[in-house]
């Protein structure tokens, strides 16, 4: 086996996950983290199909089973809070819902007494050379590894040190997101609340055995000039365009200072011809954010992770073949994946008050329609859009 000793930037799902793996496979994943501690709270993500089958390989789908949301229904709701439409608990959720935070602590437990976890740093130069690759940090000493990957994000700062600015990946699809965790005033029982008024979406649903709730803002705009780590700049932003709506909305923006988790952000997909270069790779959002309105972007993340370290050992360590062939296997379940959350905008956060009730109306009689069965298999379909190797243990 070569190139053992891993460095991989984000500890968030697909750096744990990839670390998971290539620890099991004999390598010497180093993990490292800009944040100071493990990022708790969040909002809730997804698992459909092949990722569910990752997490068992794992060995951890009881544990993601144990804290799961058991999210029920979600209910469209009018300014005086009447119900207009309910959806079924797997139109929002797919096959299994666990929050963010929550999937983190349990892929972090999985790996932390047999991987190293650098917090509180930053890569700040990836140079390659022909043995390894030399990375400096903002605040530890430079070190060797033998390959980088970025699983940073749809920001990654290791996409945009080793493969050009951001600009030229980012595919933004007129939306940004808000989300973060307020008291459940509401008294919701293991169900979601959601109001539109034109290009905006208000939700709320209850989390952690409903002893808190988490708020969703969602909002079409042009692009948007802001600093992504500047959380108040970015609360101002949300506050600005909230300001004039009804429902709960003054109550939650309220709430919104007090939150402990604030999340904003753009509904963004990131598209590349090859997620490596040279003795780098990327994985998850880094390599291919599907953005949240495809509701696979943990999927993608875990699959990922799987793929990549799979690909690593078959290869012995050779990272050139291996690269190779985590593109291909991962390529048509990355367009799929994609493909599903560019059309989704409209519906979830419809433009006019006519788009709104036609939404409303489809949704009511979604039960009765003939092809009901085919609109809801499709994000199953796109969680199967790829058939999982079964990769040995290499030997150390």
């Amino acid at each position: 086996m070569q190139n053992r000793r891993v460095l991989i930037s984000g500890a968030s799902v697909a750096g744990p996950a990839l670390a998971f793996w290539l620890r099991r496979h004999g390598f010497t994943p180093t993990v490292i983290e800009r944040a100071p501690s493990l990022r708790e709270g969040g909002y809730a993500v997804d698992f459909r199909g092949a990722s569910l089958r990752v997490l068992d390989r794992m060995g951890l789908l009881g544990q993601v089973e144990a804290a799961a949301t058991n999210m029920g229904e979600v209910s469209y709701v009018d300014a005086d809070d009447r119900t207009l439409v309910v959806t079924p608990p797997t139109f929002q959720s797919g096959e299994l819902e666990i929050l963010r935070g929550d999937l983190s602590r349990i892929l972090y437990d999985a790996t932390k007494d047999d991987v190293e976890y650098v917090f509180g740093d930053s890569i700040t130069g990836v140079t390659e050379h022909g043995a390894g690759v030399t990375v400096t940090f903002e605040r530890g000493e430079p070190r060797e590894f033998d390959l980088v990957v970025g699983a940073d994000g749809l920001h990654s700062n290791v996409r945009s040190l080793v493969f050009g600015d951001e600009s030229w990946y980012r595919r933004d699809l007129g939306y940004y997101v808000s989300i973060f965790t307020v008291p459940n005033h509401l008294g919701l029982d293991h169900v979601g609340r959601f109001y539109n008024e034109p290009n905006r979406t208000i939700g709320v649903y209850s989390a952690r055995d409903n002893a808190e709730a988490k708020a969703l803002f969602w909002f079409g705009s042009e692009p948007l000039a802001y600093d992504h780590r500047d959380v108040e700049q970015q609360r101002g932003i949300v506050e600005e365009a909230f300001a004039d709506t009804g429902w709960e909305t003054p109550a939650l923006l309220r709430r919104m200072h007090e939150a402990p988790d604030f999340y904003f952000d753009s509904a963004s997909q990131i598209k590349m011809d090859t997620y490596s270069n040279g003795r780098v790779a990327l994985v998850g959002d880094a390599a291919y954010c599907a953005a949240p309105l495809s509701g696979m972007g943990t999927s993608l993340a875990i699959v990922g992770a799987y793929v990549l370290a799979g690909e690593l050992a078959a290869a012995g360590g050779d990272h050139t073949t291996a690269f190779t062939t985590y593109h291909d296997e991962m390529r048509e379940f990355v367009a799929v994946c994609q493909k599903l959350g560019e059309g989704n905008g409209k519906w979830f956060v419809p433009q006019t008050r006519a788009w709104i009730r036609m939404r409303n109306l489809n949704l009511r009689l979604l039960p009765h329609l003939p092809w009901r069965k085919v609109i809801e298999q499709l994000p199953l379909k796109a969680g199967n859009a790829i058939t999982l190797k079964e990769y040995a243990k290499v030997p150390a």
